[in-house]
């Protein structure tokens, strides 16, 4: 959503970085530059004016303190980081949870915005946390949306709360009331109240959102808003925050390409705190707003953070631990091995994504745009087509077992051969690697074999030294004599 913003944000920072000194007028050509980025983003006029405000006197402010040695540019940049950083709200916020269970969250919001889908995700969030979320579907307007909310429940492994059809039967407020008595009696911790939405604001959403509000007094109302509709969505955070009232931001649809502008916007507008974001369709695809790292991924400079995070949950810490002991004993890095790698991977979510988050991302955003994301599954298909032995010890694939591969895996000989190859490189890179003589000049990890930062454990061990190969004797004899001992 943000790549068109940051793009203009590094076209903006481009002509500081290549001066030793800034001058007051190279700061104002910046917040022009800067000022219009936000504008065609879509952020609101008011919170762009005093953005742009603040970056200037604190710049200015600056430059006579900043020493003719120093990175001008990098200092300027900082100020504008921490300037966006509050503008989205300054640190992430939780859910507070009730002293006495259930902690009661209300969800609200126009139709459309995802709602239901979110209620999915957030009860998957906080089960997975060793929670017991109940989910009540007190929208009873929309059709369908009762049975969605059941088969959103079912997929996440939630139980729902659905004693109306819905389809405009039933009363919502007292479905709710009574989905909190029935948490309640089965010591359920935590409820979702998904509610109903209309295409637009008016006064029957309002009448009742807030007839349920004050039916079950929710510890937290979330406003749930389509990122993607610009402007249309401060305003009607505005006018939910004048009627209901609430208190936090859920943004969905963050993987869509519109402008950005609601999520820069809202959080100044209303003074309330986005407190998650949706950023795909998979129920998995759910975090915790974290006004930083969204800051540095609109200023090109990535979400190593998050990337950090979705490896450490993907990946086995037994599986690690195993890898790095063979690693600390010498073992070569099989294809076993970079099998478990690979499904770690998938666990991991769209690889364009990951891709992303990496910083310099935007350098690379047509590449990323193309990434075939059915590589991973090629190529696993061809590592799984293979019998342990060979996955252990490559080096027994002749041409026969390399056409049996390529049948079972439905690909070409050719397919494995390359494979292979690129799996011999990077085993001699790590070998390198783990021997102290670091990656061979010229060498990269070849295409197919790259791994995200934190995936492999650990090479070695600190204090513990390669076992050296002792050097076999010349004489046939003598050599016999001490492989036979």
């Amino acid at each position: 959503m943000f790549d068109n913003l940051s793009s203009k944000f590094s076209n903006a920072f481009s002509p500081l970085r290549s001066r030793g000194k800034i001058s007051p007028s190279d700061i104002e050509n910046t917040c022009a530059e800067v000022r219009t980025a936000l504008l065609e983003s879509d952020v609101a006029l008011p919170v762009v004016e005093s953005f742009i405000e603040r970056i200037r006197t604190k710049s200015l402010e600056a430059l006579p303190t900043l020493q003719s040695g120093t990175n001008q540019a990098q200092a300027i940049f900082e100020i504008v980081n921490a300037e966006l950083v509050e503008i989205l709200g300054g640190s992430a916020r939780r859910v507070r949870f009730a002293k006495t269970a259930p902690t009661v969250i209300m969800l609200a919001g126009l139709q459309g915005a995802g709602k239901t889908t979110l209620a999915g995700k957030l009860a998957k969030f906080y089960a997975d946390q060793g929670n017991t979320p109940l989910l009540v579907a007190s929208d009873l307007q929309r059709p369908n949306a009762v049975n969605q909310l059941q088969v959103v429940g079912e997929s996440v492994g939630v139980p729902v709360f659905a004693p109306e059809p819905g389809n405009g039967v039933g009363n919502p407020v007292k479905v709710a009331e009574q989905g909190i008595a029935h948490a309640k009696s089965k010591l359920y911790n935590m409820v979702i109240v998904d509610t109903a939405g209309r295409l637009g604001v008016d006064q029957d959403l309002m009448r009742e959102a807030i007839a349920i509000r004050d039916a079950v007094s929710p510890d937290e109302i979330l406003f749930v808003v389509d990122a993607m509709i610009g402007q249309d969505a401060v305003r009607t955070a505005q006018a939910f925050q004048d009627g209901v009232g609430f208190d936090g931001v859920v943004l969905t649809k963050l993987d869509g390409d519109a402008r950005g502008g609601a999520a820069l916007s809202i959080t100044q507008i209303t003074g309330k705190p986005i407190m998650f974001s949706s950023n795909g369709e998979k129920l998995t695809d759910f975090d915790i707003f974290y006004p930083d790292r969204m800051a540095s991924r609109i200023l090109g400079l990535g979400d190593v953070a998050t990337l950090a995070e979705q490896a450490k949950k993907a990946f086995d810490g037994e599986t690690s631990a195993k890898l790095e002991e063979k690693f600390a004993r010498g073992d070569d890095f099989t294809l076993e091995d970079f099998l478990e790698q690979l499904e770690a991977m998938s666990k991991m979510g769209s690889m364009s994504k990951l891709l992303g988050m990496l910083p310099g991302a935007g350098a690379m955003k047509k590449q990323i745009e193309n990434f075939d994301e059915s590589e991973i599954v090629r190529t696993k298909s061809i590592v799984q087509s293979m019998t342990p032995i060979e996955r252990r010890d490559p080096k027994v694939l002749n041409g026969s077992r390399r056409a049996r591969i390529a049948l079972g895996a439905g690909r070409k000989v050719q397919d494995v051969n390359a494979l292979v190859d690129k799996f011999a490189a990077a085993q001699k890179m790590m070998k390198q690697m783990r021997n102290g003589k670091g990656m061979p000049a010229g060498m990269g990890m070849p295409p197919g074999m790259a791994m995200p930062a934190g995936a492999l454990p650990p090479i070695q061990k600190s204090g513990q030294q390669p076992a050296k190969k002792k050097s076999k004797s010349g004489n046939p004899a003598k050599r016999a004599a001490e492989e036979k001992g």
